[in-house]
């Protein structure tokens, strides 16, 4: 096979203005809570490198890295990064993801009204407020970042400190008193898995969540495509062949390098789109374990619809907001498939059908034809195009996996064949 692409290069748009890591922008760190007193409890959830001991759900790949001095650093920063307020203004922002979850919280009110809810990375707390409004008894607004400090205030502000209680450090440290009914968490990153906080959502459902309890979301799906896309190429490569009557066709390999490397977070319309996406990953919320997540493997198969160039393969996602799993009298779990995405997109399913419009189910769409969203889609490009046929076959493999270098990246290794010619992409989603 040939290695088309490989490297670690800098994707400009997980990075801010002093060139610092982002993260997802509009991602929340997780959270958790520990001793205190009052509504307020802070925490410490950086143990030194003597004490730490590695949390029982972030699970390394070799030995104790998770509770290394550099991991627990990389940890420190991305924490940090959400502790700007810029990227809870975007989150907030995203009026498809806001609107979302808060007709979802009202959906679910009678899950709701009168029980305890845990909030896993509250952020500015708009969530937890949320619930409140929606009648919750006591709301658990776990987070790790300074910007607990805010979420306090903001509660203080709209008089529901008798309901919402901040606590300001990492899940994986909490310590109440009480079982939860409700697990709330905006947990998704870029393509999904992109910093590993679903881990934390596993986490506190299995200590914390009653029997019966409701998770939101509670389902996700991870999609990929084909997709061709032109005018980029055309903007940021081909530009370089004459610039001002000036050939500067040298600069072409730096210019793929630097575009192309890392994936490229970006919007693109259905009109990109090749082919009937594939469902890569479908995760149920209720039992989806955090080892199942640290390598996914899966192959494709497409078959374009047209004739054009192919530049690389899109991924987004789809999660949404159903009941929680009924107790049959044998204890064994019941999960309601009628009007769930599990219905009509299976895990390795080649296809997506017109997602059929219910009254019983609320979801979350980062689809290239749908509403835009802060997260857009994640794009894995080629340093350069494959010609394809109509009806001509795309395959190969696609692997994604918790980097080694920390555990919030995400490694990506694909195997794409197509006309008789096969390549391999390696990337790093930093």
């Amino acid at each position: 096979m040939m290695y088309g692409d490989s490297g670690f290069g800098h994707g400009s748009s997980r990075y801010g203005a002093r060139g610092e890591p982002r993260f997802r922008r509009g991602r929340r760190g997780p959270g958790d809570l520990r001793g205190g007193r009052g509504p307020f409890r802070v925490c410490s959830y950086y143990p030194s490198s003597s004490s730490a001991s590695t949390p029982p759900y972030v699970q390394p790949l070799e030995g104790d890295r998770a509770s290394s001095p550099r991991w627990l650093e990389f940890d420190r920063a991305y924490f940090q990064s959400y502790s700007h307020v810029g990227i809870h203004e975007e989150m907030i922002k995203d009026r498809v993801r806001t609107d979302t979850y808060r007709a979802a919280i009202m959906r679910h009110q009678h899950f709701i009204a009168g029980k305890v809810v845990m909030d896993v990375g509250c952020g500015t707390g708009i969530l937890s407020i949320f619930c409140a409004q929606a009648g919750a008894r006591r709301v658990y607004a776990v987070e790790a970042s300074e910007i607990a400090v805010q979420a306090n205030e903001v509660v203080k502000e709209n008089d529901l400190s008798d309901k919402v209680i901040v606590l300001h450090g990492r899940v994986e440290d909490v310590d109440i008193e009480e079982k939860v009914d409700v697990i709330i968490s905006e947990w998704m990153g870029y393509m999904l898995l992109y910093e590993s906080m679903l881990a934390s959502v596993i986490f506190a459902r299995d200590k914390w969540l009653k029997p019966g309890g409701l998770i939101l979301p509670s389902h996700a799906t991870l999609y990929m495509a084909p997709v061709t896309d032109s005018e980029r190429y055309r903007n940021s490569i081909d530009f370089w062949r004459d610039v001002y009557g000036i050939d500067m066709s040298a600069m072409l390999p730096l210019a793929k390098q630097c575009e192309f490397e890392e994936p490229v977070v970006d919007t693109i319309s259905g009109e990109n789109v090749l082919t009937w996406p594939f469902a890569v990953k479908y995760v149920d919320c209720y039992t989806v374990t955090a080892q199942e997540l640290e390598s996914i493997t899966t192959k494709y198969r497409f078959t374009s619809m047209m004739q054009a160039p192919l530049h690389g393969f899109a991924f987004w996602f789809d999660v949404e907001f159903s009941g929680p799993p009924m107790l049959q009298l044998n204890n064994h779990l019941h999960f309601p498939l009628a009007n769930s995405s599990s219905e009509f997109y299976a895990h390795g399913s080649s296809h997506r059908k017109k997602r059929v419009k219910s009254d019983e189910v609320i979801v979350l769409s980062t689809a290239p034809e749908d509403a835009p969203t802060h997260w857009q889609q994640t794009m894995l490009y080629f340093y350069e195009p494959i010609e394809v046929k109509q009806d001509q076959i795309i395959e190969g493999s696609v692997t994604l996996s918790q980097s080694k270098e920390n555990l919030r990246f995400l490694n990506i290794h694909l195997e794409y064949s197509s006309g008789g010619r096969s390549f391999v992409k390696e990337s790093v989603m930093r």
